[in-house]
């Protein structure tokens, strides 16, 4: 949240979505105003109402923005007495017809929050705001479909920004959707997925989409742009699971833990290592697909000296597409403190072989930078990467099978469409 809203300031986001029926009078005129009848205010309002809507016109403003700004942007970028900033905005608010909006600035919770700020820090004052911000409702929720990133481009500011203004807007209205947690994911379902005409008839969630795939392809260097570019096109629509059988380890790894007393573990062996009694599969294949399946997909959980299938891993198996979505995913998994540069070469080498290329040190090296002195690293990825590949049965003879290339796609789709968020530095 705290990222959210720096990254926001620095954006200067107006609001999006109008809840005003009748254009909002012009700013300068209710400056003017404001500076004959309250000229001790006029300065501080002029000043808020600039950082507030960028420009915009008021009927720009959602009472998210408003709340952004008396909750974060007042009391982290604006010197001086910030309860009277806050004061000469919401006069000049009501001025301008905005009567709810300017109550925001007189509550008794921006009161509390400013003085976090002052007598706490900034640390303690941003928690403050994000505590205010989420009991609001106006937060558009994460969705399976979408999670939404702390690092937003254009597109997501305004699909975001579009998603609270319905929230409000129902809430104004007095929908009973607007008072529930299932309620509110209904409505940004509905607002992200329906095709909008002000959109030429695409949707918001299209439009995020596009926009993290395109910042995908071109983020990283010559190279990596060059490599990714052509799977920009086959990555736009899901990736379906493959026709019959796939993930048999797996599948097998859940079956048995569903089974009383679950997967013992033996006592003579390595205690990570499922017993493969009955399997088909070697203990290698076993032990991989069981590290996924416990560390990445939190199918498996152990209990004692056992291992069970856990409520996921039980959905998982009643629905395959879910299955396959989440097992390709979980090919591109970061290590617990993996850092940027193994993540990368981890995508590149599974890009390379989904192209039907060697993926050797040298090719994915040369593809994510920075890997001189790290040729070692590299080598360990590759090795995890194959031994993922071969415990989900998807590689053979050093290239992938169909089913792998169609998993490596739904992994490298999944990956691309990750939320963004503030890397730390490696």
């Amino acid at each position: 949240m705290h990222e959210r809203l720096r990254h926001l300031h620095r954006q200067g986001r107006p609001g999006h979505g109008r809840l005003r029926s009748v254009p909002a009078p012009d700013v300068a005129a209710l400056l003017a105003e404001l500076e004959r009848s309250e000229p001790g205010h006029a300065g501080h309002a002029r000043d808020a109402i600039d950082r507030l809507t960028g420009g915009e016109p008021l009927e720009t403003l959602t009472e998210l923005t408003v709340c952004e700004f008396l909750w974060y942007t007042l009391p982290t970028q604006v010197a001086g007495d910030r309860g009277a900033v806050a004061a000469a905005l919401g006069r000049l608010l009501e001025l301008g017809g905005l009567g709810r909006y300017a109550a925001l600035c007189s509550s008794p919770v921006t009161a509390r929050i400013l003085r976090t700020y002052e007598r706490s820090g900034e640390e303690a004052g941003t928690a403050a705001c994000r505590r205010a911000l989420d009991a609001t409702g106006l937060l558009p929720p994460d969705l399976p479909e979408l999670r939404w990133s702390s690092i937003m481009g254009p597109e997501e500011l305004g699909a975001h920004g579009a998603c609270s203004a319905a929230l409000e807007l129902a809430r104004v209205c007095g929908e009973p959707a607007a008072d529930s947690a299932a309620g509110r994911e209904a409505l940004t379902r509905r607002w992200l997925t329906e095709p909008r005409a002000d959109l030429g008839g695409d949707s918001w969630l299209h439009r995020v989409r596009g926009e993290r795939l395109n910042r995908w392809v071109l983020g990283r260097g010559a190279a990596w742009r060059e490599l990714a570019q052509p799977f920009e096109a086959h990555l736009h629509a899901p990736v379906p699971a493959p026709a019959g059988t796939f993930l048999a380890a797996l599948r097998w790894l859940l079956e048995l833990g569903r089974r009383p007393g679950g997967i013992p573990l033996p006592q003579d062996r390595d205690p990570a290592r499922p017993a493969p009694e009955g399997s088909h599969w070697s203990d290698g294949e076993l032990e991989a697909a069981r590290e996924l399946a416990e560390g990445r997909m939190g199918a498996l959980r152990r209990a004692g000296r056992r291992l069970v299938t856990t409520r996921e891993g039980r959905r998982l198996l009643g629905d395959r597409d879910l299955l396959w979505e989440t097992a390709s995913a979980a090919l591109l998994a970061p290590a617990p403190g993996e850092d940027a540069f193994r993540a990368s070469a981890r995508e590149a080498a599974l890009m390379l072989l989904a192209e039907g290329a060697p993926a050797d040190r040298d090719r994915v090296a040369g593809v994510v930078g920075r890997g001189e002195g790290r040729a070692r690293e590299v080598d360990a990825v590759l090795a995890d990467l194959a031994r993922r590949l071969a415990a989900f049965g998807l590689r053979t003879g050093g290239r992938l099978t169909p089913a792998g290339r169609s998993a490596a796609l739904a992994a490298l789709r999944s990956h691309a469409l990750r939320p963004r968020t503030y890397a730390k530095a490696s």
